[in-house]
């Protein structure tokens, strides 16, 4: 049964939320902070790897990255939000969780999954702080509610300087061998398994660590408006 987390991140399938923030993730273990993982799938509709060796996989990134526990909700994959019960499980993982943040994915991606996770997310969060939302647990609101890229990215609220965690981000992708590892006998050619894609990654987050003088970084957006107490840094 999963603990408590100071941040607790979500992601659609096995390997986005290394994707988006695995070196923010190492980087807040690093810093002290209990950091609690959620997939939402088992990923059975991709291509490459079995349920079973995504969740191997999985819980062998979540090791890398040092994160405390990491939960896979096991919704229906290609059908996140098909099913009113899916919100009130994950309401209830929130209220049993009680992060003082919560990171989802941003809402705009080329993947179906992703912008239904996104959608579903933001509502399981929002619902979780409601006293009359019924569903096991004492009522929760995280203090804030951010969101990472997956694959599509726009302009960030913020970006947080990951360069001295990004190997193990790098490492955290490469245990999710039956998605980026290249091709073998019995794995098929797949978007995620040629090396574009690593270097679609690392391109964008180093374009977000050039923006402020790093060598990476990841970015995240926030809906509300961000208050600062005055005009100096």
């Amino acid at each position: 049964m999963p603990g408590t987390a100071d941040l607790l991140v979500f992601g659609p399938h096995p390997d986005d939320l290394e994707i988006g923030l695995g070196g923010s993730i190492a980087k807040h273990v690093a810093l002290g902070y209990r950091v609690g993982l959620c997939d939402l799938t088992r990923g059975e509709l991709g291509t490459n790897g079995t349920p079973e060796e995504r969740l191997a996989e999985a819980e062998a990134a979540r090791e890398v990255l040092g994160a405390e526990w990491r939960e896979n909700l096991g919704l229906p994959d290609g059908d996140i939000g098909g099913d009113r019960s899916n919100l009130r499980t994950i309401v209830e993982l929130i209220r049993r969780a009680r992060p003082k943040t919560i990171a989802v994915p941003y809402e705009r991606d080329r993947h179906p999954d992703h912008v239904a996770a996104s959608r579903l997310l933001t509502k399981a969060a929002f619902q979780s702080g409601l006293a009359r939302y019924t569903a096991d647990g004492e009522k929760w609101r995280a203090d804030w509610l951010l969101y990472y890229f997956i694959n599509d990215s726009t302009r960030p609220s913020f970006v947080v300087d990951v360069s001295a965690h990004y190997a193990a981000k790098r490492a955290a992708l490469a245990s999710h061998r039956s998605q980026f590892a290249p091709p073998s006998t019995g794995a098929a050619s797949t978007r995620l398994n040629t090396p574009r894609f690593q270097q679609l990654i690392e391109s964008r987050d180093a374009q977000f660590g050039a923006l402020i003088g790093v060598e990476f970084a990841e970015g995240l957006v926030v809906r509300e408006l961000m208050a600062r107490e005055h005009l100096f840094k």
